[in-house]
């Protein structure tokens, strides 16, 4: 089954809201239909994000996936838009 990845800019959290609590709330509204491979919360381009890994069957199920975690995560902090990636040999291909 293949690979995807979203991935979330992070702002503010909202208030009362633990920073340990963001990452395992967003990679569990995955889990809720797929298998959760991997999840990471780093620095890119100087801004916080967070990253979810998780199989799907196709592109459609990987947009439907990424939509539940952004909704998951906005819940609890301020979030960009979601950037969802598809692996594809050794490289991740950006999905529109």
């Amino acid at each position: 089954m293949p690979s995807y990845r979203v991935r979330l800019t992070v702002g503010l959290l909202r208030p009362g809201v633990p920073p340990e609590r963001l990452l395992p709330a967003a990679a569990d509204a995955a889990a809720e239909t797929t298998t959760v491979e991997a999840k990471d919360v780093g620095i890119r381009s100087g801004q916080p994000h967070l990253t979810v890994r998780f199989t799907a069957a196709d592109d459609g199920e990987a947009h439907e996936v990424a939509r539940r975690v952004h909704d998951a995560a906005r819940r609890l902090a301020e979030v960009g838009l979601p950037l969802i990636a598809q692996r594809v040999g050794g490289r991740w291909l950006d999905l529109p």
